[in-house]
């Protein structure tokens, strides 16, 4: 029997890039980020989704690529971890494509030592690395992060 995975593909720069669906609740136009002192690098800030304080991930810290301002055009992509809600910010979002397990190629076998690469699969017009959400942040940028959220929510909370 051919198990067949969704997921949603995003764009930076000009390479695609995708999530499993169930990981992600939704894609949203991007917004102005607060800051978070003493997050890890990869985390921009945070921003609020109704009530909840969200750290925002900035992929291209993770995946070396340049640098650039959050354009009005650009969107956030509302995912859950295996331990939190995070945002990344992706340019756009192309939407949900559908493939069997067997097409996909593990991440180990293409990009030893990435990972945070599930996988990936090539599709006619390109390939597409598949990310796993759930071993992006390493243990120590996770506990940086909670680290930095709490006193974020003190800060907060002493207003």
């Amino acid at each position: 029997m051919n198990k067949s995975k969704q997921f949603v593909v995003f764009f930076l720069d000009n390479q695609k890039y995708a999530l499993s669906l169930p990981d992600v609740k939704r894609a949203v136009r991007a917004v102005e980020i607060t800051s978070l002192p003493e997050a890890p690098e990869i985390v921009s800030g945070v921003i609020n989704i109704q009530g909840l304080i969200t750290p925002v991930i900035n992929i291209r810290k993770r995946f070396r690529l340049q640098e650039k301002e959050i354009d009005p055009k650009d969107r956030f992509i509302i995912a859950d971890t295996s331990k939190r809600l995070v945002v990344l910010m992706v340019d756009e979002v192309e939407g949900v494509i559908e493939s069997k397990s067997q097409e996909i190629v593990t991440g180990e076998k293409i990009l030893p030592g990435m990972e945070y690469v599930e996988g990936v699969l090539k599709l006619e017009d390109g390939i597409v690395f598949i990310h796993d959400l759930s071993r992006f942040l390493s243990l120590e940028e996770d506990q940086k992060l909670d680290d930095a959220m709490v006193k974020k929510l003190k800060h907060k909370l002493s207003e």
